[in-house]
């Protein structure tokens, strides 16, 4: 029952609401159920000669001034099933209300978690992996609480079936009780293998997923090549697996059923030999506590397969719980309080930056003037994108400090700072909705209005414009109605839309030809007495409309001076 603490702990008024009309509609039912074997003697014409039980229900309601009457007695029946329908019905509508809390809330807790982490944290999570949790695993585990919380409903019935059963004939009662609990504890291995099969589906759909979001992104060069069958054979070993896994869980589900009818039989019939044989019982007494001792089994099998089908659903929670958890133990450091401002310039003071033993930044040194246009050269690896990254307090250099308006960055208000921000990545991720979307990506606080601006400085307004539906015109699959300079204008658009002071773009117009790059190029020459501009580029475009170009290179940093039709270099 850990996952049912564990839920506790999270929602507790719900639980403790569920929980307490469970009991008083096994109370109303119990109430309901005494009244049964004095119904059936009046019935059958042994009211003047009731066994023990009958008499002392039969006192109660002459005691409270009830006849004891057929038609009474069917009515405190209706009424006490009734109210027990009424009640769990409220416990359901709690059930309902926190199984859909738990899945809303595991997504929320497992982004927010993964969007604060570390970003070397975040690079090692596999997307699929992420997508699948968010998906699939919140899911199972809101179906957890569900059959955790049907378990207990049917605990409570099996108690109050069991207690009136007691009254009526103990030894009967207590020899079912024990066939009961002895049908449990041999069927329990069945429950164990399904929690196993529930531990393994929740792993293999987590690779699965994760596998195929990766062939996906790469499946053009792959049917290029004619190499999908690779891909292809790969995916169906992990769907064969994860099958093997889904049938051993149905296996153990449904052994589980086959085995626990034919045990159900026989206990009945051999309570039925004991009370009709052996203790001699009444024919009411003994139609009542076939009804309640059949009762009691039935549910107590029915327990038991919930309780099988919540530890199958269980590893979900807690693969998500663990999710998050290491997402929180790499949640990002605390940043400073100030307020960011970008009136003078940046300054990078002797930085050093290391991937474990590995050195990627060495002693830099670097000044970024506010308002003018800067671009970094330099092979793959170089650094140039760790330096970008420092900068945007993604990273954190190994040694050496980063200043803003001559304040230590580390100082600054981390999100605060990355609102200054514009960045443009090297791929030009579109969402298959509206310019506008695209745009302000759904930020209520951006506005049509702001959305057309930012067009306008990237120079996308002309061909937006132009479009059918303007603005609201959908940019298709991953921009497919766009050419790539339009799409990367639409980017160069998002990025301007909160009006940042620094504009960074990591090899945003590598994609391009010379003629779309040129005209990005002369975009963003207009810009620079508006925000600040990083660029980190291997195109001659980008060099020559900067106001400085420094080469990163084994980890050392160079200025360049361009001139016509060469190079020189001189130090940074």
């Amino acid at each position: 029952m850990r996952l049912l603490f564990a839920f506790f702990r999270l929602y507790p008024q719900r639980t403790i609401m569920m929980l307490i009309c469970l009991l008083f509609a096994g109370i109303a039912e119990g109430i309901g159920l005494t009244t049964v074997l004095p119904l059936l003697s009046v019935a059958l014409g042994q009211n003047e000669h009731p066994n023990a039980f009958s008499q002392k229900v039969l006192d109660v309601m002459d005691a409270i001034g009830l006849p004891t009457t057929v038609g009474v007695i069917l009515s405190i029946i209706v009424i006490g099933m009734t109210v027990k329908s009424a009640l769990v019905l409220l416990a359901n509508r709690q059930v309902g209300y926190t199984v859909a809390r738990v899945a809303t809330d595991l997504r929320l807790d497992l982004i927010h978690s993964l969007l604060a982490s570390r970003w070397e944290h975040y690079l090692r999570q596999p997307a699929g992996g992420m997508a699948n949790s968010v998906a699939t695993e919140a899911t199972r585990a809101a179906t957890g609480y569900e059959h955790c919380a049907n378990a207990i409903s049917l605990f409570i019935q099996i108690i109050v079936y069991a207690i009136v059963a007691l009254m009526i004939g103990w030894q009967a009662t207590m020899v079912s009780l024990g066939l009961g609990v002895l049908m449990s504890v041999m069927l329990y291995r069945l429950v164990r293998a399904s929690k196993r099969a529930g531990k393994k589906q929740t792993r293999l759909m987590r690779e699965l997923l994760s596998r195929l979001t990766d062939t996906l992104g790469s499946v053009k060069p792959l049917k290029a090549m004619a190499r999908y069958d690779v891909a292809d054979a790969l995916l169906k070993r992990q769907t064969h697996k994860l099958n093997r896994a889904m049938e051993r869980q149905v296996l153990a589900r449904e052994g589980m059923k086959a085995i626990q009818e034919p045990i159900l039989t026989l206990f009945i019939a051999v309570g039925l030999y004991l009370a009709l044989v052996v203790w001699g019982l009444s024919l009411p007494s003994v139609m009542v506590m076939v009804f309640l001792l059949a009762r009691v089994v039935m549910q107590l099998n029915q327990l038991q397969r919930r309780y099988q089908q919540m530890q199958t659903q269980e590893s979900a929670y807690w693969a998500l719980k663990d999710a998050v958890q290491a997402a929180r133990d790499n949640a990002e450091p605390v940043s400073g309080d100030l307020r960011p401002t970008l009136e003078r310039e940046i300054t990078f003071e002797k930085v050093r930056f290391h991937y474990g033993d590995q050195a990627i930044l060495n002693v830099t040194d670097l000044t970024l003037p506010a308002r003018s246009f800067t671009t970094l050269i330099g092979p793959s690896g170089a650094g140039k994108t760790t330096l970008l990254d420092i900068l945007c307090m993604l990273l954190e250099p190994s040694a050496g400090q980063v200043r803003i308006d001559g304040v230590p960055i580390d100082r600054l208000d981390r999100l605060a700072w990355r609102r200054l921000i514009g960045y443009v990545p090297q791929e030009t991720l579109l969402l298959h909705d509206s310019v506008l979307a695209n745009v302000t990506l759904g930020d209520p606080t951006l506005t049509e209005a702001d959305a057309e601006r930012a067009l306008r400085q990237a120079d996308a307004w002309a061909f937006v414009s132009q479009m059918p539906e303007g603005i609201h015109a959908s940019v298709g699959e991953r921009g497919s109605r766009l050419s790539g300079g339009q799409r990367q204008r639409i980017v160069i658009a998002r990025a301007l839309a909160h009006r940042p002071k620094l504009l960074i773009l990591d090899e945003a117009t590598s994609a391009l030809d010379m003629e779309a790059e040129a005209a990005i190029s002369k975009t963003l020459q207009g810009l620079k007495s508006e925000l600040t501009i990083v660029a980190v580029s291997h195109q001659p475009a980008l060099m020559r409309a900067a106001d400085r170009v420094y080469r990163l290179e084994r980890g050392q940093l160079v200025a360049v001076e361009i001139g016509d039709n060469n190079l020189a270099y001189q130090p940074a």
